[in-house]
């Protein structure tokens, strides 16, 4: 016959732990586990921490965006593109807004100077486009001394080649309708034609003895607009050429050294 315990009682307060038999939870225990847990941040935590996010995504938006437009290390680069249509002045002081540049020549058809012509003549360029008058300025004590004109003919434009020895003269370029003998002032017959009167200064056309080292250039093969090479003047050092064609057209002048030439291309 098995005997059993009466049941004790249970104190106010206390509770059965659950799958433990005999296990009972004190009162103390138990408003622990009833209050609420404390709170880890601060009411208004929420806010600055949000605030802190933001500023770092923008700081790295901005970042990237940098990134963007550097160059090689990150560095920012730029491109700066030259002016449209700035004058090139060669050599001299450009007075007259012109077409004078710098630069090698175009190729030439076969023509009356094609073997005469030389290598850095025979590069390809474009066809002149414009008609202002040029002007270059040098002060120069002796005068330059002209020692022949070629002609010859080439895609778009004809060539004039005025080959000095000396250095380059100060010169000008610029269409004209009518052509005087400098010194006398005798008209030289153009025959209704334009002429693009060719001024060289200080320049000369003679050696010491007075012999001359040019006299005008005949045209043996016919070219696209040029019809004429004129001498208009060897006076006071001033030497004055004139290129009669066929009609006014755009034109362009051009330095070249070693050898020294002024190299004037008319377009036709």
């Amino acid at each position: 016959m098995s005997t059993s315990s009466p049941a004790r009682p249970r104190p106010a307060g206390e509770r059965r732990l659950p799958g433990v038999p005999g296990r009972l939870l004190p009162h103390p225990v138990l408003r622990l586990l009833r209050r609420p847990l404390p709170r880890l941040l601060p009411r208004s935590s929420p806010r600055p921490l949000l605030r802190v996010l933001g500023g770092l995504a923008v700081l790295a938006a901005v970042a990237s965006s940098a990134a963007c437009g550097a160059g090689p290390g990150g560095v920012a680069t730029a491109t700066v593109s030259p002016e449209p249509g700035a004058p090139v002045r060669p050599g001299g002081t450009t007075t007259t807004p012109g077409r004078a540049t710098t630069g090698g020549p175009a190729a030439a058809t076969p023509g009356a100077s094609a073997a005469s012509a030389r290598p850095d003549e025979l590069a390809a360029t474009a066809r002149p486009t414009g008609t202002a008058p040029v002007e270059v300025e040098r002060d120069r004590g002796e005068p330059t001394l002209v020692t022949g004109v070629r002609t010859g003919r080439h895609d778009g434009f004809d060539r004039v080649v005025v080959d000095v020895k000396g250095g380059l003269p100060g010169y000008t370029v610029r269409w004209v309708d009518e052509l005087q003998q400098d010194g006398s002032g005798k008209p030289l017959a153009l025959r209704g034609h334009p002429c693009l009167y060719v001024l060289l200064t200080p320049a000369e056309a003679h050696t010491e003895d007075g012999a001359p080292t040019w006299t005008g250039t005949p045209i043996d093969q016919p070219l696209g607009n040029v019809t004429g090479i004129l001498k208009a003047g060897d006076f006071e050092g001033r030497v004055s050429i004139g290129i009669v064609a066929a009609s006014k057209t755009p034109f362009r002048v051009r330095e070249y050294t070693r050898p020294d030439r002024l190299v004037i291309d008319v377009a036709h």
